[in-house]
């Protein structure tokens, strides 16, 4: 079988590369051939990934293919999946996997060819504020070829499902993210690094990008009276200018640190030291960040779209997404101390909910099933 819509693995640039290292290699160690499309070109986040990435042939028993691109904003995405797409009709795969809508506009070119094809929309990316005119209209075009081409879509949420049900009265197929539990560590890196101690910090962790809601939390935090620091972990996409503006906005407050992209022991401890994790999003597909979150145990305080409260359910306090004044009393709320739950509760909930395993035997079934689609007259 053969991946393709990612940047590259291994990287944590965003959650369709977590989901499809994730996936990939546990299909590899059950006995399955995998080879994944990495696209070449600048890793925006961890700029020391850049060169390790060019070396990998191999990882994990995934043989990678580094697919070449032109380092330019919608040019380089659009080249990758035109050559991606070409390169896969040599490969004799039994399934060929897109994963984004972006990617799929290039889905027209192995149905040619009568290749069974799997697509996972991870969220309705034309609806993310980074993109512009054309790029949305691009993106908008590669979810239509999805609906006409793709042999089966996986969807990681209900609310996509209905859309694609009432937009095009297209079947999908639910199936989540998985989290795996994690190592509890203690505060060693982020004390030497930030002076950072357990509870005494807000946790924001998430590309830094306008839909992510950053400047509604920071307006909110600077309202309020605290002690509790504000860390704001994570890196840019595609382009820094609005991390720019998000460091000119909290230069003169030292009590918000900004980590930059942050992976390994240092991400493990952010989670695990943090009194509260916020995810004040406007958009998402399925949350990684706010199932890691969960799965070490944290309280969090998540805007009320149906992908966050999906993921929480009742584990969770919920603001009005987009409304600074809800957010500032909630979070003053959850700092004092109350609707806080059980971290042992919430990590057997969400470890209960979500596994990898189960998402894994989901596909494997999605893959040994699939049948040319057709559309209905």
């Amino acid at each position: 079988m053969q991946w393709f819509g990612h940047k590259r693995i291994p990287s944590r640039e965003g959650g369709v590369e977590i989901v499809v290292e994730e996936l990939s290699t546990r299909l590899v160690k059950l006995g399955n051939k995998v080879d994944v499309y990495n696209r070449k070109g600048k890793n925006v986040q961890d700029k020391n990934a850049d060169k390790e990435n060019k070396k990998i042939k191999e990882y994990k028993g995934v043989k990678i293919i580094t697919i070449p691109t032109i380092n330019k904003k919608g040019i380089d995405a659009f080249l990758y999946s035109f050559c991606a797409s070409v390169r896969a009709l040599f490969g004799h795969y039994d399934v060929l996997h897109y994963h984004a809508e972006g990617s799929c506009a290039m889905l027209w070119i192995p149905h040619l060819f009568h290749k069974k094809i799997i697509v996972t929309i991870h969220g309705l990316d034309w609806q993310r504020s980074k993109w512009g005119g054309f790029a949305t209209k691009y993106i908008k075009y590669g979810e239509k070829c999805a609906v006409k081409y793709a042999d089966q879509i996986i969807v990681l949420s209900e609310n996509v499902k209905k859309y694609f049900k009432d937009t095009y009265n297209r079947e999908t197929v639910f199936v989540p993210n998985g989290i795996e539990k994690p190592t509890i560590k203690k505060a060693n890196i982020i004390k030497n690094k930030y002076d950072l101690n357990k509870d005494d910090y807000i946790l924001f962790l998430a590309r830094i990008v306008p839909e992510k809601g950053l400047d509604e939390l920071i307006d909110a935090y600077e309202k309020i009276k605290t002690d509790k620091k504000l860390v704001i972990a994570g890196g840019a996409s595609h382009t820094n200018d609005y991390l720019e503006h998000i460091k000119e906005k909290t230069k003169n407050n030292k009590n918000i640190i900004m980590t930059g992209f942050v992976q390994g022991e240092e991400l493990d401890e952010l989670y695990s030291n943090a009194y509260l994790y916020c995810l004040p999003s406007h958009i998402e597909g399925m949350p990684i960040s706010l199932l890691e979150a969960l799965s070490y145990g944290r309280n969090v305080l998540i805007s009320d779209i149906d992908e966050n409260i999906q993921v929480a359910e009742k584990y969770a306090t919920t603001f009005k997404m987009g409304d600074v004044s809800d957010l500032t009393n909630k979070l003053e709320a959850c700092i004092e101390g109350k609707n806080r739950y059980n971290g042992s509760e919430i990590q057997e909930y969400v470890l209960n909910k979500y596994s990898w395993d189960d998402v894994v035997e989901k596909t494997i079934n999605l893959y040994k099933g699939v049948k040319k689609w057709k559309k209905k007259n």
